[in-house]
Formats: C-alpha cells, sequence, structure tokens
C-alpha cells in the first residue's frame, strides 16, 4: 500500500511541474510551446518522426501517408510542425515527407550560422534517403519554396513538379520588413506585413518571443550567412532552365513577398500556372489552411 501512495504522490508532483512548465512556456516562450504541439499534431496525424542522414547532418523528419511521394518543406524560422492543419488531408492520398530544414527543428546543425549550401544539401539527402528512386512534388512555402526550385534545377529527374507557396528564388524577394526586430512594435509591424489585415492580432507576449527568436534563433542563424546567399539568388530569365512543371500558389496578402513576384514568376518560368488565395498572406498553411488544401488540390489531381 505504500508503494501505492509513494506513486500517487510522485505522479501528483509530476502532474503539477507538467501545469507549471507548461505556463511557464505559454507566458515566456509561446513560440517554443506552439512548435511542440504541432509537432505532436502531426504525429496524432500518423506521421513518423526518423532521422536521415545527409551531408548537412542528421535531419529530422516526419513521415507517413500513402500514395505518391510528396514533399512539404517550410520557411526560414519554422518547422515541419508548421504543416499540421493540411497534414492530415494530404496523408489520405499522399505519401508525406516533412523535414525540419537544416538548422531548424530538431535538424542538424544544432548551433552556429545556418548557410543555404547545408538546407539545400540537407532536403535532397532527405529525398535520396527517403523517395527510394520515386519521383516527388516539392511544395515549399517562403525559403522552402527557393530551396525547391534548386533542387528541380540540380535533379530534375528526382522532381515530378515544384509547388512553390509565397516563395521563390527571384532577385528582389522580400520587402522592406525589419525580419529580425529588435522591440515589440518592430514585431508587430513585421508580423503584419506577412498576414491578411483581418486576421486576428498577435498577443505582446508572442511579439516579444518573436523578438528574442531574433536574437538567437534559426532565423538568425540562417540570416548571418547572408553574404554567401548570392549565387543561389536567380534572375528572372534564369528560371527558364527549369525542366519540371511548376504551380504557384500565393497568399494575395502578403506585402513581404507581394503577388506582383509571383506574377514575375509565373512569366519567366515556361507553363507556370498561378492560382492566388484571398484573405491570405506569406503562410497559408497557418493562416488559411482550407484555402491552401483546395488550391493544392487542384495542382496535384488536376495537374496537366
Amino acid at each position: 500500500m505504500k508503494a501505492w501512495i509513494a506513486l500517487a504522490v510522485a505522479l501528483a508532483v509530476l502532474a503539477s511541474t507538467a501545469i507549471a512548465v507548461g505556463a511557464w512556456l505559454f507566458v515566456k516562450r509561446p513560440l517554443a510551446l506552439y512548435a511542440w504541439s504541432t509537432r505532436g499534431a502531426l504525429a496524432r496525424s500518423g506521421l513518423v518522426k526518423i532521422q536521415a542522414d545527409t551531408p548537412a547532418g542528421a535531419q529530422t523528419v516526419f513521415t507517413g501517408g500513402r500514395g505518391p511521394a510528396t514533399v512539404l518543406l517550410h520557411g526560414a524560422g519554422d518547422q515541419a510542425g508548421t504543416w499540421f492543419l493540411v497534414v492530415p488531408e494530404l496523408a489520405k492520398k499522399r505519401s508525406l515527407i516533412v523535414p525540419d530544414l537544416a538548422g531548424h527543428g530538431d535538424s542538424a546543425p544544432e548551433k552556429g550560422p545556418i548557410a543555404f549550401t547545408q538546407v539545400l544539401e540537407g532536403v535532397e539527402g532527405v529525398i535520396r534517403s527517403l523517395a527510394a528512386g520515386r519521383k516527388v512534388t516539392v511544395v515549399g512555402n517562403s525559403l522552402g519554396a527557393w530551396v525547391g526550385i534548386h533542387v528541380a534545377l540540380r535533379h530534375p529527374e528526382w522532381i515530378e513538379r515544384v509547388v512553390c507557396v509565397n516563395g521563390g528564388p527571384l532577385r528582389g524577394s522580400s520587402g522592406a520588413s525589419a525580419v529580425l526586430p529588435r522591440t515589440r512594435e518592430e514585431a508587430r509591424a513585421s508580423v503584419a506585413l506577412t498576414r491578411d489585415p483581418a486576421s486576428r492580432p498577435i498577443p505582446d507576449k508572442v511579439l516579444d518571443d518573436i523578438v528574442r527568436q531574433a536574437r538567437v534563433g534559426p532565423l538568425a542563424r540562417f540570416a548571418a550567412t547572408a553574404s554567401t546567399m548570392e549565387p543561389w539568388v536567380l534572375a528572372d530569365e534564369q528560371l527558364g532552365a527549369l525542366k519540371v512543371p511548376v504551380d504557384i500558389v500565393w497568399g494575395a496578402s502578403d506585402r513581404l513577398m507581394p503577388v506582383e513576384y509571383a506574377r514575375r514568376m509565373q512569366a519567366a518560368i515556361p507553363g507556370a500556372r498561378l492560382q492566388t488565395l484571398e484573405a491570405c498572406g506569406h503562410v497559408p498553411q497557418v493562416e488559411c489552411p482550407l484555402a491552401l488544401i483546395a488550391a493544392l488540390a487542384t495542382v496535384l489531381e488536376d495537374a496537366p
């Protein structure tokens, strides 16, 4: 009996500790709490978390579903959990490969600057390791679209199609936003450029965590290598070399990368199709997931 009492006390202590930690995270580290919850949602959708060895180091990947292989690539400063609202629907008809990009989430490198080449080599290594010789469709948001285009240029034999979601490799890709804000008000202005004006305001505690992450998080680590990115930024005419189909899906309210940028990509890429999502900003998978799911259904199921 004493053992059971001791166990009950221990469990009560653990529960109260978990509640206290959760409350602290909610107030002080809401972005970490969000990442934890969205990654848990991927697991609840049936995806399994694995590791893939790549030239960039061990990359964490969530995999699952059935059907044609589809790679989902998140943007700079984000992580695989960003796709949690669209994964349940996509996994019904597609075999999903959802990595943390190099230096993001749980993927190597854990510390130090993150070069574009590391991100690219990490994605290439994941595809080489997990696609098992099948052609893949790459759906990339922001940085993920930039990477997806370069994978298609370097390995067209791997790629069925690239879907660029509010991102790409063209010069002149960002607005005048302070993407690494130093104050709460700078964070508020920066976030506003990426979202529809009618979207819910971001709480102050989240803005404060964005400022903290701007100093130490993966976006800051990636920005630290900006001087090395020039070879990976393309002129419009270079996109004509693409040998795979490209679709462009764009949140029309995005002012960080306005829809004019998407139209430049469409004009530069032979046969590219463009869909715009109204009342949606830079990260459609979070802000308007139902509209993105519908757009992807058109792109992936009705592809010419």
